[in-house]
């Protein structure tokens, strides 16, 4: 068991590293492809060249004789649900950090990239079943204890359900909001949960990957674990059909649910435990901004 100040310590230096990436890269990007729920009437002002003719308010207008515009501000203010899966298979890591600690990484990020901007950050934690719910709010001090929950909840349950989690969810968000949605998926057909939250808000898939779900290496005759239900399974790693046919059905499986996120146009940001996770977060931000500006 971890004492409070090695805690405190990890909460720190997570906050350290991931403000210096979001000040020096995605707030900015972040506010440009989130945007606000709508348009504030402000005020009305005196026409000036340049200003859209649709804006004008003709009853002020008409009682001063001169062109009065309206002017509007953004309806800035989002909130941000991180659905983080804390199940069993999320503390597997073969290289630098395990699925978890990439997921605390991500959502610390994206938690200040919000703050930042003034947004409202929420957090639902879920195995086979929803673990933990933190409504959005404000704030740094609110973003840090999300972050300690993201890694130090001890869940009860072991499998995964993100149908589950996504049920909920949709039961107690009554209005759109960002959802960016961290596992690794391994999970029972959730689809229906899926296309409903995707039709609600703007949903974000994130599967978390590492490379030995992928490729076993050549090891021998080793006993696996599934870390969800116990179950064990003899298999002989120097066999190079084994490793193939292992290898084919990780990735058929991994297609089949980026086919499924392409179906419900749900955005997906796919992150490798042993890998800079950077890249690939840029890669979104750049692709929705081309998007918003051909719209």
């Amino acid at each position: 068991m971890e004492s409070v100040r090695e805690i405190l310590r990890k909460i720190r230096r997570l906050e350290i590293k991931t403000r210096g990436i979001v000040d020096a890269a995605f707030a900015g990007q972040y506010r440009s492809v989130f945007k606000g729920r709508g348009m504030n009437f402000e005020e009305v002002r005196e026409y000036q060249p340049g200003d859209e003719v649709r804006t004008i308010d003709w009853n002020v207008t008409a009682r001063y004789d001169e062109p009065y515009v309206k002017k509007f501000t953004e309806e800035r203010e989002l909130s941000v649900m991180l659905v983080v899966d804390v199940s069993a298979s999320g503390n597997f890591g073969s290289v630098h950090l395990s699925k978890r600690e990439l997921a605390a990484e991500i959502a610390c990020l994206l938690a200040f990239s919000a703050i930042r901007n003034q947004d409202k950050v929420g957090l639902l934690l879920f195995s086979d079943h929803v673990e933990c719910v933190i409504p959005p709010r404000k704030g740094r001090g609110h973003a840090l204890r999300l972050i300690r929950e993201i890694l130090f909840f001890q869940p009860k349950g072991r499998g995964t359900e993100p149908g589950a989690a996504l049920h909920y969810l949709n039961q107690i968000l009554h209005r759109r909001s960002i959802v960016f949605l961290l596992s690794d998926f391994q999970a029972p057909d959730f689809s229906r949960e899926l296309a409903i939250t995707s039709r609600r808000h703007d949903l974000i898939a994130l599967p978390m990957l590492d490379p030995r779900e992928e490729i076993l290496p050549d090891i021998g005759r080793v006993t696996l674990e599934d870390p969800e239900t116990g179950e064990q399974l003899e298999v002989n790693t120097s066999n190079p059909g084994v490793r193939k046919a292992h290898q084919r059905a990780f990735l058929r499986a991994h297609q089949e649910r980026l086919a499924l996120f392409r179906k419900l146009r749900i955005d997906t940001i796919s992150l490798h435990t042993h890998a800079d996770y950077l890249p690939a977060l840029r890669g979104f931000f750049r692709t929705r901004e081309r998007r918003l500006l051909i719209r």
